[in-house]
């Protein structure tokens, strides 16, 4: 399928080249701070997931990269270069209030927008064609907006944000809203936009979805970036967690254990937390002693919880 010409073509940059980078951004409302310092990068071919409370400064980020606000202070860069107007026009972006005109008819109306990015009225056919198909919408090609379910809706306004061929691709809640059905069309046409080199950022209430669907994280609290990283490496930052099945053990028998406390009991399973001056090793001879184990394994938070304790943490200090 031929694709709308851009001022320089994806292919044409390197993936090192290929990065988002916010800066030091920092956004006031009168005494309310939005942002504060904010920095971080979405990488060349990578889904980052945006995650954050109400409040927490996600959407005023993504107005600000998009050009609808303007930051007090720092600065938003792609390619290393400070974003421009012609830069914003290669960025798919998908406002969390939805920005389709209800009385429009799908096709029209996406090939209307392709158009105001530049794309001719040829490519822009074939390219809003090739997105309803791609998104099950084929069906409803000569149908009103407003004529749509909410989710199909949500699949019009991403293929708005595709359908002139971006560089950069930036979702506000895409998944909002949406049945299982709508969210693997949406999450696999993502993945795929990363896989061919995109960097694509979107924010989510649904953190499950976030950490499996995603290769980094980043967790915004009060304007400020408390943590980010892989799932993976965030989890790594706390102390070490064991799930220990020990059926025949004594009540008590884990408090004579230095450093180790008890997070968690679920039968006669239980989820310890080790500390200073414990180890996993010394945990399962004790363990022995008292009988058969029958489960030993680490324990690796999910992203709600690492959401829960990070947040609660930073609110704490």
């Amino acid at each position: 399928m031929d694709v709308a010409p851009a001022p320089v073509l994806m292919e044409e940059r390197t993936m090192a080249e290929r990065v988002l980078e916010m800066e030091r951004l920092s956004k006031r409302y009168g005494d309310v701070v939005a942002l504060h310092d904010l920095s971080f990068q979405v990488r060349a071919g990578e889904l980052f997931g945006f995650v954050g409370s109400n409040g927490a400064g996600k959407t005023t980020t993504m107005r600000i990269i998009m050009g609808v606000l303007r930051a007090d202070a720092g600065e938003v860069r792609w390619a290393g270069a400070p974003l421009t107007f012609a830069t914003r026009r290669r960025i798919g972006y998908m406002p969390e209030e939805r920005g389709l005109y209800p009385k429009m008819r799908v096709l029209e109306q996406l090939v209307y927008l392709a158009e105001l990015h530049g794309t001719t009225a040829a490519v822009a056919q074939r390219a809003a064609a090739h997105w309803l198909e791609r998104l099950d919408l084929a069906a409803r090609t000569h149908d009103e907006v407003q004529s749509l379910s909410h989710g199909n809706q949500q699949r019009v306004q991403l293929a708005a944000a595709l359908v002139f061929a971006p560089e950069i691709l930036i979702l506000d809640e895409p998944f909002a809203g949406l049945d299982p059905v709508a969210v693997d069309v949406m999450s696999a046409a993502l993945r795929e936009q990363a896989n061919s080199g995109m960097p694509v950022v979107f924010s989510s209430h649904q953190l499950e979805l976030v950490e499996r669907l995603c290769d980094r994280v980043g967790i915004i609290r009060s304007g400020r970036m408390v943590a980010c990283g892989t799932v993976a490496e965030l989890a790594g930052g706390g102390a070490e967690r064991l799930w220990l099945d020990a059926p025949l053990a004594p009540e008590g028998w884990v408090q004579r254990l230095p450093g180790v406390k008890v997070l968690r009991r679920e039968g006669t399973r239980t989820l310890l937390e080790l500390g200073p001056g414990s180890d996993d090793q010394m945990v399962l001879r004790a363990a022995l002693e008292t009988g058969p184990v029958r489960e030993f394994r680490r324990d690796v938070p999910s992203l709600s919880e690492l959401f829960r304790h990070v947040v609660t943490e930073k609110e704490a200090a």
